[in-house]
């Protein structure tokens, strides 16, 4: 039941494969062997208003927010995380910020329904 979130500012759209980067990521996410591959979601949101400290939006981002259910190790979740940055990298480099933030979801407070 992962959850791959890709955010990015406009900004980023004319110079990033937004669609190819995002297969790219789920890629990593269904190769990992940590999930039931069926399970894997990813999507993307674009933005069209934010602000980065004092710069506004002059500061252009891609940001992965990457949710779980819990029951995984550190090392588990770090290796996923480091294999989402180098594919960052390798199709964004010249996006000014480059983040990734994995998750855990509390099982017992979780709901899904698959109809």
């Amino acid at each position: 039941m992962p959850n791959l979130v890709m955010e990015y500012s406009n900004s980023v759209d004319e110079r990033v494969n937004i669609q190819g980067l995002l297969e790219d990521l789920h890629n990593v996410t269904l190769r990992c062997g940590l999930f039931d591959v069926g399970s894997v979601k990813s999507r993307s949101i674009r933005y069209h208003n934010w602000l980065v400290g004092e710069e506004g939006d002059s500061v252009d981002f891609i940001h992965i927010s990457f949710e779980l259910l819990d029951g995984r190790t550190e090392e588990q979740k770090r290796d996923l995380s480091r294999q989402l940055m180098e594919v960052l990298t390798q199709q964004a480099s010249h996006v000014r910020s480059l983040t990734v933030n994995i998750r855990d979801m509390d099982k017992a407070c979780f709901q899904k329904v698959i109809n």
